[in-house]
C-alpha cells in the first residue's frame, strides 16, 4: 500500500525450497492483448535477479513462479492467457522452440458475478466490493470484514483495506468527491453510513455510465471481429484504435451498417476515419 505503482512478489515455503507468486496489479480500463508477452518478460527479469542474488533451490535450480494478473476493469478480459496464440505457427522442426508462457487471470468482477463466493474470505470480499452496485451493499461487506478482522493482530490488514478504499475504490465510484485520508476500516464504515443517501444516487449514475461503456466496448469488439473476418488482420488492427476514439454508441452502430456495404478494407477505413473525425468536431 505504498504511494507508488508496483507489482508484488511473494514467496512461501514449498518443502525445503521457495515457491514465488508474482502478482501483477492490472488497473487499466482497456485489456492489454500482449499481457502474456509482458508476463514472460517480467518473469525473466525476476529470474535474473534471483540468479544474481544466489537465491536458488537446494539443488541449485530456479524456484517455480506462479504469475497472477489481477484485473478490475468493467469490460471482460479477452486477451490470450498463454503466449502461444500470439505467435504465428512454426514449421514442425521449430515447434519445440516455441515459448510457452501462461498466467493465472483473476477477473474480479466476473468472479464476483459468476456465483456464490466463499464466506469469511478477504479476496472474495474484495471481489464483491469491486462488483457492488451501491453504498448500502458496500456497507454490508465492510461490516462483515470488520467482524472478521476485529482481533488486535489484524490491525495492519484493517488499515490496508481502509487505504485501498480511500485510494482505489471510493475515487473510482465517487469521482470529484474530496475524501479525507482513511487509516482505519471503521472510518470507512462510518463515512459510508453518514453519506449513504447522497452517495447512493451518485453510484447509481456511475453504474449507468458503466453499463453504457460496456455496450460501447462490446460493439467495438464485435466490429473488430467482423472486420478481421471480412478484410483480414491488418485492416482489423488499423480499425481498433480508430474505434477506441468513438464514444457515441449510435455512431458505432452506424459503422456496423457501413461494414456491410464497404467493398474493401480501404473504403471501410476511410469511413471509420470520417466518422471519428466528425464526432470530434
Amino acid at each position: 500500500m505504498r504511494d507508488r505503482a508496483d507489482d508484488i512478489v511473494w514467496r512461501l515455503r514449498w518443502g525445503p525450497d521457495w515457491l514465488y507468486i508474482y502478482l501483477l496489479l492490472e488497473f487499466q480500463s482497456t485489456v492489454d492483448p500482449w499481457m502474456a508477452v509482458r508476463i514472460q518478460t517480467y518473469l525473466g527479469l525476476l529470474y535474473q535477479d534471483l540468479i544474481r542474488a544466489g537465491t536458488l533451490s537446494a539443488a541449485g535450480r530456479l524456484p517455480p513462479v506462479l504469475p497472477v494478473v489481477l484485473y478490475n476493469g468493467v469490460t471482460p478480459w479477452r486477451a490470450a492467457e498463454t503466449l502461444e496464440p500470439l505467435i504465428e505457427p512454426a514449421p514442425p522442426l521449430l515447434e519445440c522452440y516455441r515459448p510457452r508462457q501462461a498466467y493465472l487471470l483473476l477477473d474480479e468482477q466476473r468472479i464476483a458475478n459468476a456465483g456464490p463466493l466463499p464466506e469469511r474470505n478477504l479476496s472474495a470480499a474484495l471481489f464483491r466490493l469491486e462488483a457492488s452496485r451501491g453504498a448500502d451493499e458496500a456497507m454490508g461487506i465492510v461490516h462483515a470484514v470488520l467482524d472478521w478482522l476485529k482481533a488486535p493482530e489484524q490491525t495492519g490488514l484493517r488499515r490496508d483495506f481502509a487505504v485501498w478504499f480511500g485510494r482505489v475504490f471510493l475515487p473510482k465510484r465517487l469521482p470529484g468527491v474530496h475524501l479525507p485520508p482513511l487509516g482505519e476500516l471503521s472510518e470507512v464504515y462510518h463515512m459510508l453510513a453518514e453519506n449513504l443517501e447522497s452517495w447512493t444516487d451518485q453510484w447509481k449514475r456511475e453504474g449507468m455510465e458503466q453499463g453504457i461503456e460496456q455496450g460501447r466496448e462490446a460493439t467495438r469488439h464485435i466490429l473488430v471481429r467482423q472486420v478481421r473476418r471480412r478484410f483480414g488482420l491488418t485492416i482489423a488492427e488499423q480499425t481498433e484504435p480508430l474505434l477506441a476514439c468513438i464514444a457515441d454508441l449510435q455512431t458505432l452502430e452506424d459503422l456496423g451498417d457501413q461494414l456491410l456495404i464497404s467493398p474493401d478494407g480501404e473504403d471501410w477505413l476511410r469511413a471509420v476515419r470520417h466518422m471519428s473525425v466528425g464526432e470530434e468536431h
